[in-house]
């Protein structure tokens, strides 16, 4: 019984340095900050599937994702030329090239751009990084 206990007790003392040298990983270097979010703000998943209009009204592509750099949008991703989903391409365009606005009127987002379907079609197509 004496062995036992001995050797319970020397596992509890051989134990016990490794949890006082635990680490904490991934810690916020600071407290986490919150915000106020109101209904005319846009998401992203409002975001993702709307149709790009041009100044005639033509549809010229689909946003079909959002490119994140550090903590801003770098680009949006169009899927421009296709039909059905055979013979599309995708290109990377500026943000700031694609204005979104609410359509209060409609209760809708839209999309529009000055630019023409075959301008995106010659448009340097993007590929997704591997």
């Amino acid at each position: 019984m004496k062995k036992i206990v001995l050797i319970a007790a020397s596992l509890a003392l051989l134990g016990s340095p490794a949890f006082a040298e635990s680490k904490t990983v991934g810690a916020a270097s600071a407290e986490a900050k919150f915000s106020t979010v109101s209904k005319d703000e846009m998401f992203s998943s409002k975001l993702k599937g709307l149709n790009v209009y041009n100044q005639k009204d033509e549809s010229v592509g689909e946003i079909t994702d959002i490119a994140i750099k550090g903590n801003s949008v770098d680009a949006l991703i169009l899927s421009v030329g296709g039909f059905l989903g055979m013979g599309e391409h995708y290109v990377a365009v500026s943000p700031g090239s694609v204005n979104v606005k609410r359509d209060t009127k409609n209760d809708k987002w839209v999309a529009t751009m000055n630019t023409t379907k075959e301008a995106l079609k010659a448009a340097p197509e993007f590929k997704y990084p591997k």
